[in-house]
């Protein structure tokens, strides 16, 4: 009978002990996780190459878009590229914003993606911006249209195929503004 108390001791302890050591790895899991918590974007390696470079090139490029519009907005001589102007902040702005929260959950940073600001001559400011703007839309809605039709990652596809409707009316625009600078 001792015997058989002493076992039922020791299993019990033993019991108690495993459960111990077990309650106490899940405080342990629970504290660490609390001090390096587990990223809530998918981790980069999930897209590829080209589906980055993409995005920072398009980043890149929006960001130019929004500054060259302001820009025209307040070095603009007549009444339509400042409206143009307006409009490249404004669409290229929420573009970007979009652009910016598929990023975040891919985990790419694009906050090192600055654009290179272009000079203008202020006596034919009108006319070197919409030039620009023209080449520029029409550069990026061939690489927006690729990504759409070949990219790898459906969120960047979607963002790709999106942007390239608004990419398309700013190339009209522009080009309709260009045809009256001539």
């Amino acid at each position: 009978m001792k015997i058989q108390l002493k076992t039922i001791l020791c299993v019990a302890t033993a019991a108690f002990v495993g459960a111990g050591l077990c309650f106490g790895a899940t405080q342990t899991t629970k504290t660490d996780t609390k001090k390096n918590p587990a990223p809530k974007s998918s981790a980069p390696s999930s897209l590829s190459a080209k589906d980055k470079t993409f995005m920072k090139e398009a980043a890149k490029g929006g960001q130019m878009e929004v500054d060259m519009g302001h820009m025209a907005e307040k070095q603009g001589k007549s009444g339509e590229v400042k409206k143009i102007g307006s409009r490249m902040v404004a669409d290229h702005t929420k573009a970007n914003n979009e652009l910016m929260a598929i990023a975040k959950k891919k985990g790419v940073d694009l906050s090192k993606e600055k654009p290179k600001m272009h000079k203008m001559d202020d006596a034919n400011f009108d006319k070197q911006y919409i030039d620009m703007m023209v080449k520029d839309h029409e550069k990026d809605l061939a690489e927006f249209q690729a990504e759409a039709k070949n990219g790898g990652d459906a969120d960047v596809k979607a963002f790709a195929s999106k942007t390239s409707a608004v990419i398309q009316k700013h190339l009209e625009l522009v080009k309709a503004a260009q045809a009256k600078l001539k």
